[in-house]
């Protein structure tokens, strides 16, 4: 019995040391790639506005803007959308990505609400607020990284990581908003 519990345990133990090497290796990626320009003042005043702009914002608001965001994906009239991909904040993301060479598939910015600020593509809903993404990173404060699973996006039609930092503004510490930032895991 006792042979077959430390079969058991070395046959794991590699396995166990390569699940944490992605995490590892996307938390390198983000610090070393993504932090240089993650308190960029594009970045910094594009969430900064949007904060200012749905202050008083209520969820009741925050979903009809979601659902509205929902309705533009599959129509022609998409001024929420366009709004989002088509301002300076989502140029300067469309920068980065090709300075990746490929390593990064997709980014968006979030403000105080979870509500999309920036993005690189079109995301499937405009409120990000009840996932992961915002919740394990605004709230948790300066610092704050959330690394999802390695999973297959059907947009990017890659298998991708998704690595979410709080945004700060370096002029005063606050944490302002938040960022997703997806990377090829292959790139990894």
């Amino acid at each position: 019995m006792k042979s077959l519990i430390l079969l058991a345990t070395l046959c794991v133990l590699p396995v166990v040391g390569h699940a944490a090497e992605p995490a590892e290796k996307a938390r390198d990626f983000v610090t070393q790639t993504v932090m240089p320009w993650a308190t960029d003042p594009v970045l910094i005043d594009a969430i900064l506005a949007q904060n200012a702009k749905n202050a008083g914002l209520t969820k009741d608001q925050i979903d009809q803007l979601d659902l509205q965001w929902r309705a533009e994906t599959s129509n022609a009239d998409s001024a929420l959308i366009t709004g989002v991909l088509t301002n300076a904040a989502s140029a300067f993301l469309d920068t980065q990505i090709m300075r990746a060479n490929g390593a990064i598939t997709e980014v968006f910015v979030m403000d105080n609400h979870g509500l999309n600020v920036a993005a690189s593509d079109v995301t499937s809903d405009y409120w990000q607020g009840d996932e992961e993404k915002f919740t394990e990173t605004f709230p948790k404060g300066a610092g704050a990284m959330h690394i999802g699973e390695v999973e297959y996006d059907e947009s990017t039609m890659v298998y991708q990581v998704q690595i979410s930092i709080s945004m700060v503004n370096p002029a005063d510490g606050a944490v302002i908003g938040a960022m997703t930032v997806a990377i090829d895991a292959a790139a990894m």
